[in-house]
């Protein structure tokens, strides 16, 4: 299969950063020591739509170690490095992806990676499996499942199985307590201010932050701020999660007041029009907006640009709506996940546990898919506690145990 990326001539820096990751990456290393040895995936192809940057290509590598067979395409049209899709290519896997390529690229990047006919498939955001129903239904039946990495993902493919449409079993690796707890709150909290910081150049301290949506990412995003001498204000839909982040010590208000005292909006909810039409009259001249939701839909672009007198960028990854009575309202790298296209997406030390759940959902799938009905499973819970105890003895941290008469006292 021949693949298509933008330079193979960004080969040797697309390989510098793989290896750096790697020496901060120690369950995925010491995946890739048992499992090259072994090759269970030998004969087995997997395709994998995630955001082509180090430390997916890093996964993509450890697969091809343990004897799959690896194709890989983007899952955002702005979040593909194309040194580090360069790298892979030349280290024999298949890609297919471009930095800022066309709507129609991306979709015809993903229908070859479907046309590639997997025997499982990662998954970031629903993309793969909506195009798999919608134009490749003949693909289907050589699939044995999937697993899908995020958020909004999860929420797509849990409305298809409440449906009665979903095919195939999926595991929903971003509800494995290794992926949530630490990619979700610390991986977003960290890289999305990086890459709010990284864009703007402007202080978080003192300023007016308001967190659109308060589950796992919006309350990493929120302490993050929060960290960094923000006042910040939290908007939600789900009383419970409200309440949370009251006692987190939040304001918490509706987006229409919010959007009168905000100096920079970031939503973070999964679904649409979160930011609208009815909001922007309200905002700041100076108003920065970014987004760390899957798609770019949280802010409602269209409306954004129907109400401005112009549209410029005024900065890499910055764009300038001028509204008619002057003011300003800025937004970052198009509305899209800003933490991916103004950065480098989450820290190396939280991939190599997300990827790790990665590995082994599809090595779960591949052993377990005669016994699976087409159902969005979680992970099992003992996987978890084999990825924590890795990491824990990688970065020399030890814990108690149990006595055999407390456990007998808990009954385990």
């Amino acid at each position: 299969m021949n693949s298509i990326v933008a330079n193979m001539a960004l080969a040797q820096s697309g390989h510098d950063k793989i290896n750096w990751v790697k020496n901060f990456m120690p369950v995925m290393s010491a995946i890739e020591r048992e499992f090259s040895a072994s090759k269970p995936f030998a004969g087995k192809k997997i395709a994998m739509t995630l955001h082509v940057e180090a430390k997916t290509a890093y996964m993509a590598e450890v697969f091809k170690a343990a004897g799959a067979e690896v194709v890989l395409t983007g899952c955002n049209p702005l979040s593909t490095q194309d040194d580090v899709a360069a790298a892979l290519v030349e280290d024999g896997l298949t890609v297919y992806a471009k930095h800022a390529c066309s709507a129609e690229e991306y979709d015809n990047f993903i229908e070859r990676a479907i046309e590639f006919a997997p025997d499982v498939f990662i998954d970031d955001g629903g993309d793969f499996v909506n195009l798999l129903l919608t134009k490749h239904r003949d693909v289907i039946p050589k699939i044995l499942g999937g697993s899908e990495e995020t958020t909004t993902g999860v929420y797509r493919l849990r409305a298809l199985e409440k449906r009665g449409e979903l095919p195939f079993p999926m595991i929903a690796a971003n509800d494995a307590y290794c992926k949530y707890l630490f990619d979700n709150r610390y991986g977003t909290g960290q890289s999305t201010w990086d890459g709010i910081m990284r864009t703007t150049n402007l202080v978080i301290a003192g300023k007016n932050v308001v967190i659109a949506g308060y589950g796992w990412c919006g309350k990493g995003a929120a302490m993050r701020a929060k960290g960094l001498g923000a006042n910040v204000i939290v908007t939600e839909v789900d009383p419970i999660k409200a309440i949370e982040a009251v006692f987190d010590g939040f304001r918490v208000m509706p987006m229409v007041e919010a959007a009168k005292v905000g100096d920079i909006f970031l939503t973070l909810t999964g679904d649409k029009d979160v930011i609208t039409a009815e909001h922007f009259p309200l905002m700041k001249n100076g108003a920065v907006l970014a987004n760390s939701g899957h798609f770019d839909v949280e802010i409602n672009i269209p409306q954004l640009e129907e109400l401005s007198v112009s549209r410029r960028t005024v900065r890499n990854n910055i764009e300038e709506f001028l509204q008619r009575d002057g003011r300003k309202i800025y937004l970052l790298a198009e509305g899209r996940l800003v933490n991916l296209a103004s950065g480098d997406g989450h820290p190396a030390e939280i991939m190599d546990l997300s990827f790790a759940v990665q590995f082994f959902s599809v090595a779960h799938l591949l052993h377990n898919h005669a016994k699976l009905e087409n159902k969005v499973y979680l992970m099992p819970n003992e996987i978890n506690t084999r990825i924590a105890e890795i990491k824990l003895d990688a970065i020399g941290v030890q814990i108690d145990t149990l006595t055999d008469a407390q456990r007998e006292y808990l009954g385990i």
